[in-house]
């Protein structure tokens, strides 16, 4: 794996200039970031077109061979590919229910029911996530990441991301329902973990109805993140839970 020191814009000497270096299409600070470090990168990346995303620690990284920005391997690079996909084929093609619908499952069925309407919020996007991210920033131990994408939806694609492989090696189609999600509710990636995205959400969903369809998404989308909330909780439980909220994360183990 290519590791390469970062060099900025010369035509942006005003950002900051951590140490750190590239690791194939993925740069990494060396040392823990700053709230305001990602905001400046997030206000100039449409320049630059060089996006920010906080890089939270883990314990894996103090362990022989088991550092995924080091060790382990990455998928090939896809972002050519996530323009072709379609996010409701996405879903409809990991839509897998339960083979017993009990009452937690409910109003789900055996196929996936359609698409959340856009929001009719008009929202600034990135604003939400500055404020988002740089308080991910703030973790102790976080790191900036920067991946150069022409959206932040195109990151896992642009990076090879093999964060989800427990459950498919299609990056690009995780990067088209990325896209959507950013066009339809504002929501934007400010995390990338080892199995684990998180996202500020600009518009998210404030009625039950539309609450229920966006979980139905989120289902699709990261199952073992919902079925681990449906041992103990329904779907209209969860619904209710991600009204208003400007933050979603999921994992895939």
């Amino acid at each position: 794996m290519s590791v390469i020191p970062f060099r900025f814009l010369d035509t942006l000497p005003e950002l900051p200039q951590p140490s750190g270096n590239w690791h194939d299409n993925l740069w990494v600070s060396d040392e823990s970031t700053t709230a305001q470090t990602y905001r400046e990168f997030i206000a100039a990346a449409g320049e630059t077109g060089i996006w920010p995303v906080v890089i939270p620690d883990d314990f894996r990284f103090a362990r022989p061979a088991e550092d995924w920005i080091v060790d382990r391997g990455r998928l090939p690079s896809a972002v050519e590919d996530v323009g072709a996909i379609r996010a409701l084929d996405v879903f409809e093609a990991w839509w897998d229910p339960p083979p017993d619908y009990d009452r937690r499952f409910r109003p789900f069925g055996p196929d996936f029911p359609g698409l959340t309407r856009r929001s009719p919020k008009r929202t600034k996007p990135f604003e939400e996530a500055a404020w988002a991210g740089g308080m991910l920033a703030n973790s102790p131990g976080s790191r900036l990441g920067l991946v150069r994408a022409g959206r932040p939806a195109d990151i896992p694609a642009a990076i090879g991301w093999a964060g989800m492989i427990a459950m498919t090696d299609r990056v690009a189609a995780l990067s088209a329902v990325l896209r959507s999600w950013e066009d339809r509710f504002g929501a934007v990636l400010v995390e990338l973990g080892f199995d684990s995205l998180a996202f500020s959400v600009a518009a998210p969903p404030t009625t039950l109805k539309r609450g229920i369809a966006v979980a139905a998404e989120h289902r699709a989308f990261a199952p073992a993140s919902f079925g681990r909330y449906l041992e103990q909780w329904t779907v209209q439980a969860y619904a209710e839970g991600i009204l208003g909220s400007h933050f979603w994360r999921f994992t895939w183990v």
